[in-house]
């Protein structure tokens, strides 16, 4: 079985700063703040949507892609402030398969912020996003990925901590394991039905499962 990680929120702890530069981006735009519990009630992709309720407007292609320029600007001038989720090494080391990470964070950037870390060998893939702008949904890219492995989703899990991965999981019929401290309230996690774990020791327990 080969197992599918994904990064922010996930891996990587970045939730405080993730919620910094989610409002810079909603002041560029008139927006209000959001705490970190309604970020984690509302959150979804694509992106824009999630951005057009919070503003209670829609919110067009240019302006999407001013939000995200801010977005990105303020995690990245935070970025170094940044580690891994709790377990993080521990979790990865204890997964016998094979590994790969899948991120809907920019990939030049995620590349070498993960060998920062001595993990980039841990991992047989390590793939970002290759677009200018960020914000849509991951199934595509998830095919993608799997399709460069050579792998059928059939044999595969997910571990992530958003509703945005369970779909994709679905998508390819990937299994799927949520992670409850990440970007997305557990209670919503669990109304997928899916396993969600309050630990990346237990998503990997039950991945394995």
């Amino acid at each position: 079985m080969h197992l599918v990680w994904d990064w922010n929120g996930t891996l990587l702890d970045d939730f405080d700063l993730t919620i910094a530069a989610t409002n810079a981006a909603f002041h560029a735009s008139g927006g209000p703040n959001v705490t970190g519990d309604e970020h984690r009630r509302r959150f979804r992709r694509p992106i824009a949507e999630y951005y057009a309720e919070v503003l209670g407007r829609p919110v067009d292609e240019a302006e999407f892609a001013a939000m995200d320029t801010r977005f990105h600007s303020e995690y990245h001038r935070m970025l170094a402030t940044c580690r891994l989720a709790a377990g993080a090494a521990e979790a990865l080391a204890a997964w016998s398969g094979s590994q790969s990470l899948l991120s809907m964070w920019f990939h030049e950037q995620l590349v070498p912020f993960v060998a920062g870390f001595g993990l980039a060998d841990r991992f047989v893939r390590i793939d970002g996003l290759r677009e200018a702008t960020g914000g849509g949904n991951k199934a595509e890219h998830l095919v993608r990925h799997l399709a460069a492995l050579r792998l059928d989703g059939a044999d595969c899990v997910l571990i992530g901590d958003t509703l945005d991965d369970a779909d994709a999981a679905a998508a390819v019929g990937a299994g799927c394991v949520l992670v409850s401290y990440g970007y997305t309230d557990g209670d919503r996690l669990a109304a997928t039905g899916l396993p969600v774990a309050d630990t990346l020791a237990d998503a990997v327990k039950l991945a394995s499962a």
